[in-house]
């Protein structure tokens, strides 16, 4: 059984998001403002474009990388292993005490005394794979695109500090909402036959080639992601004679000021009359 030992004075919780197959330029385009507040946002490259490799690294310890030229390899390691010292409010961070392993899960429980846990969305990542090692916990979500049902499971010790790592398919899946069923989701049409050819050595001609979706789906795509009591385009919150007035989600205050707020007091009942 495992001695864990007492975690050092001031270590933070840490919780590691990973948005999966997130592009720069996506986010960028999205004008995130919540995530903004967080901190600076940095563009970084991915060690690995793939989802399990690129895992591996972040476990290492090795953040994206700034692609920085003319240095060696060992010392960007160095570098990215110590900053963890300043997130987790920890002391003596370094590479070295990493060795021989090179494996932030371990380190955590075995020097640091953290409890290490993680929620992943995508199967590649599931609990069988060797990315699960050294974990307390370590769980696949029965949802691919659900980060909201993540974070309702999300709990930290009131003694110990706790490291999550939470893999989140929203944007892997970026047309498909949580709670509609896989086959609505988007697909390229002919992709599994490709690469059966392919792989079969057998040739491919440009007519047989996958046929992505048309503007007009990615229109009505994105439409199905919008959850609003309202939309106002070139103005701000205005309010119209008539029409309903409110939000939903977190601005979920109910509509007022239309026929639907009245109707928001009444409770349907059948009544039948029989005349003869």
């Amino acid at each position: 059984m495992l001695q864990r030992p007492h975690a050092p004075e001031g270590a933070r919780n840490h919780v590691l998001v990973v948005l999966d197959s997130c592009r720069w330029d996506s986010f960028m385009a999205a004008e995130p403002k919540n995530m903004a507040r967080l901190g600076e946002v940095e563009k970084r490259h991915s060690y690995a474009t793939w989802t399990a490799p690129s895992h591996y690294n972040l476990l290492m310890g090795l953040m994206p990388h700034r692609s920085t030229p003319h240095v060696f390899a060992s010392e960007v390691y160095k570098a990215d292993i110590a900053q963890y010292g300043d997130r987790l409010g920890v002391d003596d961070v370094s590479f070295l005490g990493m060795l021989p392993q090179i494996w932030l899960p371990k380190y955590l429980r075995e020097q640091l005394g953290y409890f290490v846990r993680a929620q992943v969305s995508m199967p590649v990542l599931n609990p069988a794979t060797p990315l699960a090692v050294d974990f307390d916990s370590y769980e696949l979500a029965e949802r691919h695109n659900d980060l909201g049902a993540l974070l309702d499971r999300v709990s930290f010790h009131p003694n110990r500090p706790t490291f999550w790592l939470l893999n989140t398919g929203e944007t892997h899946y970026p047309y498909a909402l949580p709670d509609e069923p896989e086959s609505d989701w988007p697909r390229i049409h002919g992709v599994h036959g490709v690469f059966k050819r392919v792989a079969a050595g057998q040739p491919l001609h440009e007519s047989e080639a996958p046929r992505f979706f048309d503007q007009d789906k990615l229109d009505a795509l994105r439409a199905r992601q919008i959850e609003a009591g309202y939309i106002l385009v070139n103005s701000g919150s205005r309010h119209f004679w008539g029409l309903p007035f409110g939000g939903v989600k977190a601005s979920g205050i109910g509509r007022e000021e239309s026929l639907d707020e009245l109707i928001s007091y009444t409770e349907t009942k059948t009544v039948t009359v029989l005349l003869s």
